[in-house]
């Protein structure tokens, strides 16, 4: 696994509680209350180190390579899943994924970014960056869930839509624009959940939900805190200002009304317990689509307009 620049002294002192278990075992000394001594002062630092991150360190956390990602969500999670493929107009981008899958006894369209790990995965799914025909597929299954009264559940993890010129001569701006207006028209509960990164309007393409949640080590942003930098101060190596200033953290966007609720990770972050991550997910999607459940459609609308339209909205 991946150890990020701020995890070094714990890698340290695990190396040390390594070496005590080898000469215990070679030599026969007993050395248990050595190594319960050094096994408690890790536990006691991870504590310390994982609860006063700053953004910075965050960000790291949720780019980390080996999060979960849609489709072990989906396993983990689902029960019956049914992955539905193409825009119906010639094309299948494999950076939104989407099906029709169970959690609990719910039946629901699952639609998320995917990202890979190798690089045959993603070069096969672009890093994550959908591109236009991606968000006309998630529009159609979308719009599926809505004709079948099917609850709509997205996870985003997404760097962006993806910049290319290609892109943007097949209207990648349009696409998003469409999505965020009819996204906000279904009459089914949307629940949204950033499980790594947010960033751009390539994550607000699928997550004009009733709720929204961030896993706790995630990030969600209108401009990634290097592109921030770059245009404030013609910086790029300024990302750690950038991601304060942004506040692109869960606890600083639900102080903000952005999102509706963090969901706790394990210590570390998701990608040290995928299976531990993912039963706290589902939980909380269990709660959240009973809360919707009783909702009309109108109500469901208008509590999805009104959300939206609130945010950025202050007085002192």
């Amino acid at each position: 696994m991946t150890t990020l620049t701020f995890e070094k002294p714990l890698v340290d002192i695990q190396a040390k509680i390594d070496e005590l278990k080898k000469i215990s075992q070679e030599s026969g000394m007993n050395l248990e209350k050595e190594i319960e001594n050094f096994e408690q002062q890790a536990n006691d630092y991870k504590k310390e180190l994982y609860s006063n991150l700053r953004p910075a360190q965050k960000l790291l956390i949720a780019r980390h390579q080996d999060r979960p990602n849609f489709l072990e969500y989906v396993e983990l999670m689902c029960d019956d899943f049914v992955e539905m493929r193409g825009d119906r107009s010639g094309t299948d981008d494999r950076a939104i994924l989407g099906g029709l899958g169970k959690i609990g006894d719910q039946t629901v369209m699952l639609v998320g970014t995917q990202k890979g790990r190798t690089t045959k995965e993603n070069l096969e799914y672009n890093f994550g960056m959908p591109q236009p025909q991606g968000y006309r597929k998630a529009l159609r299954l979308f719009n599926y869930a809505n004709k079948f009264n099917f609850p709509i559940i997205t996870l985003v993890d997404t760097p962006g839509a993806y910049p290319g010129i290609s892109a943007e001569e097949k209207g990648q701006g349009t696409a998003i624009a469409v999505n965020l207006r009819d996204m906000a028209k279904l009459n089914v509960p949307v629940i949204s959940v950033i499980t790594g990164e947010g960033c751009s309007g390539g994550a607000l393409g699928l997550a004009v939900a009733n709720k929204v949640f961030m896993l706790e080590f995630s990030y969600y942003t209108v401009i990634s805190p290097e592109g921030c930098a770059s245009i404030l101060w013609r910086d790029a190596t300024k990302i750690s200002e950038a991601a304060t200033a942004l506040k692109i953290g869960a606890t600083d966007l639900l102080k903000l009304n952005i999102i509706d609720g963090i969901i706790k990770e394990p210590v570390g972050g998701a990608h040290r317990d995928h299976k531990k991550t993912a039963t706290t997910l589902k939980n909380t999607l269990i709660k959240a689509l009973s809360e919707l459940s009783g909702l009309s459609k109108d109500e469901l609308k208008v509590q999805r307009y009104e959300k939206f339209r609130s945010m950025g909205v202050f007085a002192e």
